[in-house]
């Protein structure tokens, strides 16, 4: 049975591991897929610090875009998280600054894929950021940046089953 788990807060809000916690009290071999592109070695180290929690029973999927490429039928899977995921559609490295996709057309784009990705009968368990929840930024790619990812995250809540936000470490689940 398919099933949608959208988990939201701000940084260090406890997502990431809340979302570990729940994987593993569904399945004793979860899956984790990972969206982020390897940016520096800071990004490098915390990536490598996040695995040494999560353990040998898990299996690791890095992929930054096409997440419907993996058959994960009966899986419990974390996606984490749709705020990189959502970078790697909104600023391509392959291409000029003028050639960038819309806001328009990288959410188009990510709301077909997590259609296709989310057609597999699988427990799929989202972390993202509301980054949305600060003061409006000045810089206009930024802002650009914030509605993207605002309503992707309200396309995928309107699509879960559950949304828990983190507080301060303490999930309050909002829907379901």
């Amino acid at each position: 049975m398919k099933r949608i788990i959208l988990i939201t807060g701000g940084q260090r809000s406890g997502k990431s591991q809340y979302a570990e916690q729940l994987a593993l009290s569904l399945s004793d071999a979860p899956t984790y897929l990972a969206t982020a592109h390897i940016w520096d070695e800071e990004f490098r180290q915390r990536v490598a610090v996040h695995q040494q929690r999560r353990g040998r029973q898990w299996t690791n999927i890095e992929e930054e875009k096409y997440l419907s490429r993996h058959r994960l039928t009966g899986k419990v899977v974390v996606i984490d998280c749709i705020t990189l995921w959502c970078t790697n559609f909104f600023f391509s490295r392959e291409k000029a600054e003028w050639e960038q996709p819309s806001v328009d057309d990288a959410l188009s784009e990510i709301k077909a894929e997590f259609d296709r990705f989310t057609r597999q009968e699988a427990t799929f368990i989202f972390v993202t950021n509301e980054i949305g929840s600060g003061g409006v930024s000045g810089s206009l790619i930024q802002r650009r940046f914030t509605d993207l990812e605002g309503w992707m995250n309200q396309y995928v809540a309107s699509h879960a089953d559950e949304v828990i936000l983190m507080v301060s470490g303490i999930p309050v689940k909002i829907k379901g």
